[in-house]
């Protein structure tokens, strides 16, 4: 009977043990489980009431990241169309008003001593063979100015046949260079272009180039309006063939904005993006278009208004947040 009773309560014990380890493994391995779980640190973004991405930063943070704000800027610019096109070869154009020049010269010459010979046939103090000569050299004198003429005006447009010999000098010593802009095809300016802002892919700043006049042929490629425009090369960094993006400047009611600095503008996903302050600790990210350069950054007329505090260092940090989602400690 007793043998009976110490067996009954060696099972009972050995079920309790099992039991007892079986419990303990199952906790240990939950508690495995949830160590091997990334570890989600918490969010500091957020989507606003419109949909709009927010990042909140304390100010122990943001003086960590060196985080710092400016104000925007108001800025007006007048009615603009984006034209493109590239940097004209003026040693041939000069080579051109060459050819004019010394055409011109010609007549100049051989026109007078027509006149004269006309005066004297007249009074019988010319044969009829030299009068006929002079005529003849006239007429040839005047069919190469106005070949000359029309070349130069094909290549720069009819305005630049009345600008004086220091132009044409100035664009000889690359000081200052001819632009040709080509709107493209099916876009047109019911106005003549003021003015232009250059600029050349992948470089800044813009170059400020003024209106000559209109190309007198349309491109074959383009098909486009075209215009031609003089800018200053000062350093020499427009050559010739050069391709450049234009922002034509027209008349008409001005635009009103703001001047993004370039500091302030992050890439992502292909597009540009800025972000404004909107609260001490809250930072909301904008797209913005980059269709206007302006000299120390953009000229922006949506999503954004003067006075509001744009990051100007510290954007690629805020940009960097978003980007973290979950932590996952290596063991």
């Amino acid at each position: 009977m007793k043998v009976k009773i110490l067996l009954s309560v060696i099972v009972v014990v050995a079920i309790t043990g099992l039991i007892f380890g079986y419990v303990q493994m199952s906790q240990e391995r939950k508690a495995e489980a949830i160590a091997d779980q990334p570890v989600t640190a918490a969010s500091r973004v957020q989507s606003g009431a419109q949909g709009e991405t927010v990042v909140t930063l304390d100010a122990k943070t943001q003086q960590l990241v060196g985080l710092q704000t400016a104000p925007l800027a108001a800025m007006t610019l007048p009615p603009e169309i984006k034209a493109y096109g590239r940097v004209l070869d003026s040693a041939a154009l000069v080579s051109l008003e060459n050819d004019v020049v010394a055409a011109r010269a010609a007549l100049q010459a051989s026109q007078p001593e027509y006149e004269r010979l006309k005066k004297l046939s007249a009074q019988d103090n010319a044969s009829a063979h030299a009068l006929e000569t002079a005529e003849a050299q006239m007429q040839h004198d005047r069919g190469a100015l106005e070949t000359a003429e029309a070349q130069l005006v094909a290549a720069a447009g009819r305005t630049v046949l009345d600008e004086p010999a220091e132009f044409f000098q100035s664009l000889a010593r690359q000081e200052n260079v001819l632009v040709r802009l080509d709107l493209p095809a099916g876009e047109t300016a019911a106005e003549v272009p003021t003015g232009a802002q250059l600029t050349v892919p992948g470089t800044a700043p813009p170059v400020a180039a003024d209106f000559l006049g209109r190309a007198a042929a349309t491109d074959p490629l383009v098909q486009g309006m075209g215009f031609i425009l003089v800018a200053t090369n000062v350093p020499a960094a427009l050559v010739p063939g050069l391709s450049v993006i234009g922002i034509l400047r027209l008349p008409g009611e001005p635009a009103n904005g703001v001047i993004v600095p370039d500091a302030a503008v992050v890439h992502s996903d292909g597009r540009a993006w800025i972000y404004i302050q909107t609260a001490a600790t809250a930072f909301t990210r904008r797209e913005i278009s980059l269709d206007h350069p302006v000299a120390g950054g953009w000229f922006v007329t949506n999503g954004v208004a003067p006075g509001d505090q744009v990051v100007v260092t510290g954007a690629q940090a805020l940009l960097s947040e978003e980007h973290k989602t979950e932590i996952k400690l290596e063991d």
